[in-house]
């Protein structure tokens, strides 16, 4: 064997595993992708896989033609990640270099897991019932991300910072959601809190059939008052963090410049597409890797 031998559990599988997570969250991912890059070079093929596990279960409902099709499909994943699946697993990419950095960095196999069952909410076009669920989703998502990130920084040795993580992915994972509103809302998706839609007079259906309104404006402007307040959260939690694990925090250094580009004026959550120059990105995390934001 070699590796030029691309076949499954071959040491060339391996590297074409890693090299299609890279390529998987360059181009589904870009944000994470070029955070990813200012980490120590050995830790990159994993925290890819990483982010590309993530990216590829985000996107099971519009990989599948319904709701059971996509149950299905996070079914196989969670069989994978406890050995039950059917066939190589390690046939397909992103589950092999999932399953090397598991072993690798000594991660627990649950996070995993919990990141699949919040991700079922996906599938369904119910509204996201309240703040807390909200805030519960981010956590196993985004939150778990970057503490799944902090543990293979420290080859499985605890990273510390379990509380920034926490706050860092629900400011993350709340500004995301905003951004992503103009498209969520087409396919019938609300991940807006019913509690706070409610508290200004808007539905499910203002959402998503473009109505939105003055109670839709004043309703983000909530959310972004809370991911504000995890992102200063997390700003006070910062010392606990392990020097190794800090790469793995570098996304949120986006948080802010996201949020003050949906409250210039003229902005309209559901038509107004937010997006930094790549220029002032890099650089907002350049500085980030260097402790200066």
């Amino acid at each position: 064997m070699t590796d030029t031998d691309t076949r499954p559990g071959t040491a060339g599988g391996l590297a074409f595993a890693f090299g299609h997570c890279e390529a998987l969250v360059k181009a589904g991912d870009p944000d994470r992708y070029f955070a990813t890059l200012f980490a120590p070079a050995a830790f990159r093929p994993h925290l890819f896989a990483l982010v590309a596990f993530s990216l590829t279960i985000a996107r099971t409902r519009e990989a599948a033609s319904n709701p059971m099709a996509g149950e299905i499909r996070l079914q196989w994943w969670r069989d994978a990640l406890q050995g039950e699946a059917r066939g190589d697993v390690k046939a397909n990419p992103v589950a092999a270099a999932l399953d090397d950095a598991i072993v690798r960095r000594k991660l627990g196999r649950q996070p995993f897991v919990d990141l699949i069952d919040a991700r079922v909410f996906d599938l369904y076009d119910d509204p996201m019932p309240r703040v807390n669920d909200l805030e519960g989703y981010c956590g196993e998502t985004a939150s778990a991300l970057i503490r799944l990130g902090g543990l293979v920084l420290c080859d499985g040795a605890e990273p510390g910072g379990a509380a920034a993580a926490g706050h860092a992915g629900v400011a993350y994972g709340i500004t995301g959601l905003l951004r992503s509103l103009p498209w969520h809302a087409r396919g019938g998706q609300v991940y807006l809190p019913a509690d706070i839609l409610k508290t200004y007079g808007v539905t499910r259906e203002d959402v998503v059939t473009g109505r939105g309104g003055p109670g839709l404006v004043r309703a983000c402007a909530d959310l972004r008052a809370l991911a504000r307040r995890h992102l200063a959260a997390y700003a006070a939690a910062r010392g606990t963090i392990a020097p190794a694990a800090r790469a793995a925090f570098l996304p949120v250094a986006l948080v802010e410049p996201y949020l003050a580009a949906m409250e210039r004026p003229g902005y309209d959550p559901l038509n107004t597409l937010i997006e930094i120059p790549r220029w002032r990105r890099l650089w907002r995390l350049w500085r980030a890797s260097r402790g200066a934001a």
